[in-house]
């Protein structure tokens, strides 16, 4: 075990559990577990911290789920200073529960709050969240295929205060739930509307951040979307409007005829995601020629005309990988290959979903046991 794993196994046990007295009764949580939809129903419990200016981060405890109280003036819904992150347990065959990277996901929720000039939870207290809110909602991990428990913690300024300046207390939540493939369709293409008049984030901005204020700018154009009859919306960088940068919440990648893969470079605008970087490692490792460079729409479009380009897939913690089948603006609508799931596209998503689900060795020892 790692120093930072033993750190973060010790930090789990210093949070006091405090059983719910309203937990759902086993044929309840059942009937949920059958059928999971994703982010519809939540487990009994979830993990806290406290954070003043004064004090720290104190008062670790996990507590029954239920509302949070809020002043009218507290900060956070004046100002969105709040910021949070997404990662999944995972039931294995053999009874134990893992998550995948989790130490990816706090450096990230760290880097997020220094932006948004928020307090930084540590690494320990980060994992160790996650292992005191699992053990104590164990019987919620699902075990159906394409299940998982979906892990969403959050931190917000819950200063009551009107001034405008960085909060001097914050409240760290970690909430989970049990939740099924992200599209109700399951894995299928899935149509793109590439937005030209918004932008998600630009130079200098938060689009490096994961933070609510760059999804709730993505909602108008992704019901434009919509309306077009498309599934996502795909964002161009704010400066020329001419390269893709990332959908609604998913990175996007190219597969050419001659194997090679592309996706957006990391630009400050672009979320760095945990999937992208594994996808990224597990790409070069099956042998394709992997760049991170500017990805022009018309080099694109160019390419799905021509055949030179015959995939294209989005992928995210939620979705995991998905194919896309369409991409469409309003000077044009092309089918990506033939619309169906590419094999690169799949041999990539079965890699690392075998992976995630302990069907296959993990030679970067990516999963981490929490139960």
């Amino acid at each position: 075990m790692s120093t930072t794993a033993a750190a973060a196994a010790s930090t789990a046990d210093r949070f006091d559990v405090r059983p719910s007295t309203t937990a759902r009764s086993s044929d309840e949580r059942d009937a949920i577990l059958r059928a999971p939809t994703f982010g519809t129903a939540f487990s009994d419990h979830m993990a806290r911290v406290s954070w003043t200016a004064d004090g720290g981060w104190q008062d670790r405890r996990v507590e029954a789920y239920g509302p949070l109280v809020l002043d009218p003036a507290t900060a956070v819904l004046h100002y969105g200073q709040e910021i949070f992150e997404g990662l999944k347990a995972y039931h294995h065959a053999d009874g134990s529960v893992w998550t995948f990277r989790p130490e990816a996901n706090a450096a990230r929720f760290a880097r997020s709050a220094r932006r948004l000039a928020l307090p930084e939870l540590s690494a320990e207290d980060f994992l160790g969240s996650i292992e005191a809110l699992v053990r104590t909602d164990l019987a919620w991990v699902p075990s159906g295929e394409e299940t998982s428990l979906y892990l969403r913690p959050f931190m917000y300024a819950s200063e009551v205060f009107l001034g405008v300046r960085p909060t001097r207390q914050a409240e760290y939540v970690l909430i989970a739930s049990p939740v099924g493939p992200y599209f109700a369709g399951g894995l299928k293409p899935v149509s793109i509307w590439v937005v030209r008049d918004f932008h998600r984030a630009g130079p200098g901005g938060t689009g490096a951040a994961k933070c609510g204020g760059n999804y709730a700018a993505s909602l108008l154009p992704q019901q434009q979307a919509q309306a077009q009859g498309c599934d996502q919306v795909c964002f161009l960088d704010a400066p020329t409007g001419s390269y893709l940068e990332e959908l609604g919440g998913m990175n996007v990648f190219v597969v050419r005829a001659d194997g090679s893969v592309t996706t957006p470079e990391l630009n400050g605008s672009i979320l760095e995601g945990v999937t992208r970087s594994s996808i990224l490692t597990l790409l070069g490792e099956a042998g394709h020629d992997v760049q991170e460079r500017p990805v022009p729409l018309q080099e694109v479009r160019d390419g799905l005309q021509d055949g030179s380009i015959t995939e294209m897939f989005a992928c995210g913690t939620a979705a995991v990988v998905t194919p896309i089948g369409r991409l469409a603006s309003d000077d044009f609508d092309l089918t990506v290959g033939e619309g169906q799931t590419g094999a690169v596209t799949s041999a990539v998503r079965s890699r690392l979903t075998d992976i995630q689900y302990g069907r296959a060795e993990d030679p970067h020892g990516w999963m981490r046991r929490l139960v």
